[in-house]
């Protein structure tokens, strides 16, 4: 992993397709390593959940090259590799699932379900709504609390959304817009030799609070 932080802290300083040309054979040996990585992070989640079935690494991580066709940035390529597993597919699943973030100053794990469908996000609401009780018992589990604090944060709305009392006891749950929750590493965890292990015991924290929110996605199929 050492090696992939120096690649991607070169290429934050250097995105551009000349410096990428240029080190085409370091960025293939990078990828090699983390698609490794990912090979051995995939039978470890897969020996926690079991609802993860068969995946590949190329079904769990992201391309490098960025589409720049509409978007105001146009540095051509990623500054970071990721790997998301999940039931019923890797970085396309729209299920609750378990992703693996390595960028230089800003390595992390999430979980849960990020930018869920209308649909889904009402659902989830209703759904913590009406058992937040179980939610307080996850989120105050002693392996959870050793890795997360609460859902995140980034994407909120300003007000409970209509159907909700004002004054529930957790309204900020209410107004969430995703239902992740993450935790941060330093990039000397990222690349210690006992990384995989450290990410596979976050998981196992993590699986609760997935199989919640889950449990919703399966009953809104039923």
């Amino acid at each position: 992993m050492q090696e992939i932080l120096d690649f991607l802290t070169a290429l934050t300083e250097n995105n551009n397709r000349e410096w990428f040309g240029e080190n085409k054979e370091w960025y293939l040996r990078c990828k090699k390593q983390f698609e490794s990585f990912t090979a051995d992070y995939i039978e470890g989640v897969a020996a926690i959940d079991k609802s993860v079935g068969c995946l590949e690494p190329k079904d769990c991580i992201w391309r490098i090259y960025r589409d720049i066709r509409f978007s105001t940035d146009k540095r051509p390529y990623k500054d970071w590799f990721g790997a998301f597993i999940a039931p019923h597919g890797g970085k396309k699943s729209p299920y609750g699932g378990y992703y693996v973030h390595i960028q230089p100053g800003h390595c992390m794990f999430a979980g849960g379900i990020w930018n869920p469908e209308p649909h889904l996000l009402k659902a989830l609401r209703q759904s913590v709504y009406d058992n937040y009780d179980e939610v307080e018992a996850i989120m105050a589990d002693p392996h959870f609390s050793r890795y997360f604090r609460d859902f995140d944060t980034d994407y909120m709305l300003k007000k409970v959304p209509a159907g909700f009392p004002a004054d529930f006891e957790h309204a900020d749950w209410l107004k969430r817009k995703a239902y992740t929750f993450s935790c941060a590493f330093t990039d000397k965890e990222a690349a210690s030799p006992k990384f995989l292990q450290k990410v596979l015991d976050i998981v196992g924290a993590a699986k609760p609070m997935n199989d919640f929110l889950n449990y919703t996605f399966e009953e809104m199929k039923s």
